[in-house]
Formats: C-alpha cells, structure tokens, sequence
C-alpha cells in the first residue's frame, strides 16, 4: 500500500509539473522609447494622434511596440509556446509547464512573471487572473423589425438630424463574422468602403470570414450596421467598422482575455472611437482560475482584460461592453470596470430580462450601467435572414451604435462626457439598481443636454492646469480672466467631488484626497466655460 501511495503521488507531482500553464511575462524596457514619443507617426496612425490630440491624451511609452527581439527569444525557449502581446503591459502571454516558464525569469530582459493559475504565484498576491466566454440630413429610415431597439432610446431622433454614425469608427471584438463580406445586409457597408480592415487574434490571419465555429459576431455586428432598405437598419448605419476575432469559441482559456487586450491596443493605434464588447469573462472549467466574488476579483481593476480596459479608456476609446447573461451570478470582466459602459438587457417592453447579469457592491461604480433590448433583439444571421436572439450581446451593440450617432454630433466630446451624458439621460438616474443600473437611456436628451450647456463662441483662453497628472497640488492659470472662476472636479461617474473659486492670484488647489484616476475638470466664469481632464496618480 505504501509504495502504491508513493507512485501516485510521484505520479501527481509529475503530472502537476508538466502540466500546460498560462502565464503572462512582463519585459523590462522597450526600445527606441524616446524616439518613438517623439515622432509618433511611426507607431499610430495619424487618426489616432488625431483622436488622441482632440481629447488632450498624452502618447506615451504604452504606444510604444514590444521589443520584437525579446519575443524571438522567448519562442527559442524549451516548451514555451507565445500566443499574443501587449505594448500597453510590455508584456507576451505565453504557455508551458510550469517549470519552462519559470525559467523564464533568469531570462536578463524578464522583469516578471504572472501564473494564470493563482494558486502557483507564491511570491506576491494575483493581480492579473483570467477567464472566458461569449455572452452567450434629415434620414428617413423604415426601420422595420429593429424599430422598438432604436425608438427604446430615441437613437432613430438622432438618425432624424442625419446623425447616423458618418466618421464615427467602431472596432467589434468577437467570436467570428461568417459571410459579412459577401452578405446582402452588408453590402451598403462594402460598396461604401466602410469596412476598413479585419484581423483573426486567435489563429493569426487575416480571414474573419469563413470562421464556421461561431456567427455570434456577425449578429453582432448585423444590430450596429446592417441595412436591407424597407426591413432592417442598424443603429449606426453610416459608421466604419473593424473587425477582430479575439474569442476562440470552442474553449475555454485566458489567453483570450489576452487576446482582447492586443486587439483593442491595434484599435487605439488605428484611431478607433468606440469599441464594441459582446463578450464576458468570469467562468472557466476546472483547468484554469475563474473569477469569484468572495475573493472580490470582479472589482474593477483585478482582472488582465479589465486593466487593458481601463487602459484603452484613458486612451481616449469608448469602451460600450455587455454586462452578461448570468443574472444573479453577477457581472463579469470587462463588465465590472468604472470606465467602460456596462450594457443589461430589457424585454421590449423595457422590463428587466431575467437573464441579464447584475451588479453588485464590490463594483467600484454602478452596474450595469443602462440597458437596452436584449431579449428578442432582432439580428440578421449570416444567411441574411432577419430573426431574434437573446443576450446583453446584443443589448450591448444595438447601444453603442446609438452612442456613435451621439459621438457623431458631439465630436469634441470625451468619451467620459459620452458615458456621462448617456448615464444622465436614463430613466433611473436618481434612483439606479443592481438589475436595470441607471436604466434606460435617451439619446435624444443626452444631445440637447450636451448642446444646451455648450457655447463654443464664448470659451475661456489660454486656461493651462498643471501639473497633469498630479498627487498634491494643482494650479489653474487663468490669464485672462479678470474676476473669479469656479471650478468643479466631477469623477467618471460624473459625481461632483471638488469645488473651489479661483482667481489669478488664488489659483492653487489641493487634490490630495482626491482618489487615484481620471476627473472631469468644469471651469467657469460668468459668461464663459471650459472643461479639461486631470489624472490624479
């Protein structure tokens, strides 16, 4: 019985060293950092430095691409197998056993190494776990079918102004998109020239197209910008779209998370405005960590696709990303971030559909955030052929394309001002829960709210607030203003958290108990206005 018990655990023990592990590697430094920053059109397009000019966001060493030589050596590495990348972490997400990837560290440009599996980082605590899984002019549209979606949120009043998403570039992350390039109910989007470009993360190349496993990206997509005249039109009709396969459908492994992050970081250097999320991660099967809400993971900042999340955000994207379909089990990841937009889902009548995932208190911010139709939304399958699904997948694009007809008429609107005038605009703002989160959304409103309190004639010059970032002190210079100023500082919830009166020679403010993140800074004199972003570090 002894040496029978002696086998066995030799046999675990071989077993559990050997086994395949997920592990993300963090690099030490990049190359031509400093050259790269200063000269930008050699790591981003030019409608990202636009994009990014526009909203005041520094192009830092994030941009700046992964040292390629680094991931050369990594591949010559016995057992090591690199499956995707990371300029915003500096880091590559690779697999083996847990013994090759430990080895890794004696590697002189390793700085760190992270186990997808928690239980093997000993040395400190798990930060970047992972998880996965889908959730499962003045226009004259007929909108057919997809009317009740649109008219829930009064998306089809902006489509009324000829806002219907023109200049606005959207990027759907998902599982597959079967025939778009050949279907009827995208070929206004084709002969356009609207869809830009595509790219599959999980298997390298560049056919989204023939993906057989999933079409859940091509329903996805069919809620923003399919058109069938006189039967079915997205809610963004006019907008470009990109196209990028992160979820690999027939498992169920973090590297997608990875995935994710690569993918969006390709959608900020190519100047990307809105991304659209139809997916969740929170379950995995017993090989891999999932996330669980007694060890508070789902807070916002814990997991890998929620940090990249809250990267692309400070980016300057607007993140519009579908709460899930786990109902009381509760939100998943990126789902759980304070900075991307939370989508539930409603019958159409507007009450709560019982799958729609909740929200919960160890959220650092309200979630869902709103909702919109997501049991029997009308979506159009890859044989163009118009029908119902269920899901926050779909709640979540039939929203975000509303949000870029919104974007369209506000261009020089953040994407936190977005997220914040779409939050005030919903029918449960003063009194928002865990099912419905601030409710329902008016698109219609958020427009005349955005425009009744602008007067682009009548700004403040020259205002300069600095430092930005800071952790003690700001100043606000103010030189030609002769009376005194009011500045409030509202966080991405927009809640109003800071409010001082300024002049010129009193224009010192302590934001020392400001907690860490972006702000939203309103300055106002009398008769003139002006808002700037602070990120307190």
């Amino acid at each position: 019985m002894k040496k029978y018990f002696l086998f066995l655990t030799v046999l675990c023990f071989h077993f559990y060293t050997y086994a395949q592990q997920d592990a993300w590697v963090y690099f030490i430094d990049k190359p031509n950092v400093s050259a790269s920053i200063a000269n930008p059109t050699t790591i981003l397009t030019q409608k990202a430095i636009d994009r990014k000019s526009r909203h005041n966001i520094t192009i830092d060493a994030r941009d700046v691409p992964v040292n390629e030589s680094y991931i050369a050596q990594l591949k010559m590495q016995t057992g090591i197998t690199v499956y995707a990348k990371s300029k915003w972490f500096n880091a590559v997400h690779v697999r083996g056993s847990e013994t090759n990837i430990k080895a890794l560290i004696n590697l002189a440009f390793v700085n760190q190494i992270e186990f997808a599996d928690k239980s093997i980082n000993t040395s400190k605590p798990f930060k970047d776990k992972a998880i996965s899984k889908l959730e499962s002019v003045s226009t004259t549209y007929n909108y057919g079918n997809a009317l009740n979606q649109i008219e829930m949120f009064n998306g089809d009043k902006l489509h009324a102004l000829n806002y219907t998403g023109t200049g606005v570039t959207v990027a759907v992350l998902d599982a597959g998109f079967p025939k778009v390039n050949t279907m009827s109910a995208f070929a206004k989007l084709r002969n356009e020239g609207r869809l830009l470009n595509d790219y599959d993360f999980v298997n390298r190349d560049n056919d989204v197209y023939t993906n057989t496993t999933s079409n859940h990206g091509t329903l996805v997509l069919s809620d923003m910008a399919a058109y069938i005249e006189n039967q079915f039109v997205g809610t963004a009709p006019n907008a470009s779209y990109y196209l990028f396969i992160t979820e690999d459908a027939t498992s169920e492994n973090p590297v997608e998370e990875s995935y994710w992050v690569e993918a969006a970081e390709r959608a900020d250097s190519l100047g990307v405005d809105i991304i659209n999320t139809s997916l969740g991660y929170k379950d995995y099967g017993p090989t891999y960590s999932s996330y669980t809400y007694s060890d508070s993971e789902l807070d916002g900042k814990t997991a890998y696709i929620t940090k990249g999340a809250n990267i692309a955000f400070e980016k300057g994207i607007m993140l519009v990303v579908s709460a899930g379909n786990s109902g009381n089990d509760g939100v998943g990841a990126p789902a759980d971030s304070q900075y991307v937009l939370s989508i539930g889902a409603v019958k159409a009548s507007g009450d709560y559909a019982t799958f729609s995932s909740v929200g919960s208190a160890i959220q650092p911010s309200q979630k869902p955030d709103v909702v919109a139709q997501g049991q029997a939304s009308y979506v159009i399958t890859e044989n163009d052929v118009i029908t119902t699904a269920n899901g926050t997948s779909f709640s979540s694009p039939i929203l975000a394309g509303g949000i870029a007809c919104l974007m369209q008429a506000l261009p020089n609107s953040t994407n936190a001002e977005i997220m914040e005038l779409v939050k005030a605009s919903a029918s449960l703002y003063t009194t928002p829960n865990y099912q419905l989160g601030y409710g329902i959304p008016d698109l219609d409103k958020a427009l005349s709210s955005a425009l009744s309190s602008t007067d682009a004639t009548d700004v403040i010059d020259n205002v300069k607030l600095y430092p930005n970032p800071s952790q003690e002190f700001v100043f606000i210079d103010l030189p030609n203003l002769k009376a005194e100023a009011n500045i409030r500082f509202y966080d991405v919830l927009g809640k109003l958290v800071l409010n001082h009166t300024v002049n010129q020679e009193l224009n010192k403010i302590d934001v020392l108990n400001l907690s860490l993140g972006l702000y939203i800074v309103k300055i106002e004199s009398s008769k003139k206005s002006i808002t700037l972003k602070f990120i307190k570090d």
